[in-house]
């Protein structure tokens, strides 16, 4: 075999391989879209018209939250397998260790937002109506998902009617019990996976911290990988959650972040492993 055949050969899997971790983080650049054009439909039925820098966060949490995730994925990326240690010093340095805490600055307020979300949904009084098609034509929406408070309608009134009714306080939400259970425990299932994320990326910055400075070990990163799996597998269930309750682009986002650090996890364990061998090598051309 030729050495370009042998090359090619090589290269061939690699390249696949990249191409799809970068389709993944496409997708989730997607994703963000999507969640803002979801928030900004649900925000205008639970603030209205009055959205100002104090619960900006509380409107576009999604968005926000999977932004600010997305620059911080693609800031794992290029630590872990794009730019050389040698590289990663200096005013770069700094450069990338400040959008990191402007990323978790976003990351941790929109934390507060889904719990700020959880005080809205559940934040419920009786509503009493004789006629709930009388309502038709007016500002009214009612409870569809944690996020989707469509306009009542002929055929959304007639679902509701002779039903007990609950109101969001502050808003023209109305919804039957099951309906306001159900989007509570999607509340829930947000601040579970939110708080989830922020143990594993803790997780993750103290092994790019530990390995830029020479001391992350084989038994360290073994412990932690044992740790993260149990967090992982929490992050599944969520997964498993939205898709059986919630709606089909929670569960797709939440499919794709397993993908995206799964990569960065495979990064981490590349980049040990070049380390120690380069390590290796260095002392064994020392002892000739």
């Amino acid at each position: 075999m030729t050495d370009a055949a042998h090359t090619g050969k090589f290269l061939h899997p690699r390249l696949l391989y990249t191409a799809f971790k970068y389709t993944v983080y496409f997708l989730l650049g997607v994703d963000t879209v999507l969640f803002f054009q979801e928030d900004l439909a649900a925000s205008a039925e639970t603030f209205g018209g009055d959205i100002g820098w104090g619960n900006v966060v509380e409107a576009f949490t999604a968005a926000i939250d999977t932004a600010a995730w997305l620059v911080l994925l693609l800031l794992f990326e290029l630590e872990t397998a794009v730019i050389s240690d040698e590289k990663l010093q200096g005013g770069l340095k700094w450069v990338f260790s400040a959008v990191r805490v402007v990323c978790y600055v976003f990351i941790v307020w929109s934390f507060y937002g889904y719990v700020a979300k959880y005080g809205v949904v559940t934040d419920i009084s009786p509503f009493t109506v004789a006629d709930v098609c009388s309502l038709l034509g007016g500002d009214w929406t009612w409870v569809a998902d944690l996020d989707e408070y469509p306009p009542l309608d002929p055929e959304s009134c007639a679902l509701l009617q002779g039903r007990e009714l609950l109101q969001i306080n502050g808003t023209h939400i109305i919804g039957t019990r099951e309906a306001l259970d159900a989007a509570g425990r999607l509340a829930i299932i947000d601040i579970l996976n939110s708080g989830t994320w922020l143990i594993i990326v803790a997780l993750l910055e103290i092994e790019v911290w530990m390995q830029l400075r020479d001391t992350l070990t084989e038994r360290l990163l073994r412990v932690s990988k044992y740790i993260k799996v149990v967090f992982y597998a929490l992050l599944f269930v969520c997964a498993i959650y939205w898709g059986i309750y919630g709606d089909f682009l929670d569960f797709w986002d939440a499919f794709l972040w397993l993908v995206a650090f799964i990569f960065i996890e495979m990064n981490i364990f590349q980049w040990h492993e070049e380390v120690e061998e380069a390590w290796e090598a260095e002392q064994a051309a020392r002892g000739t």
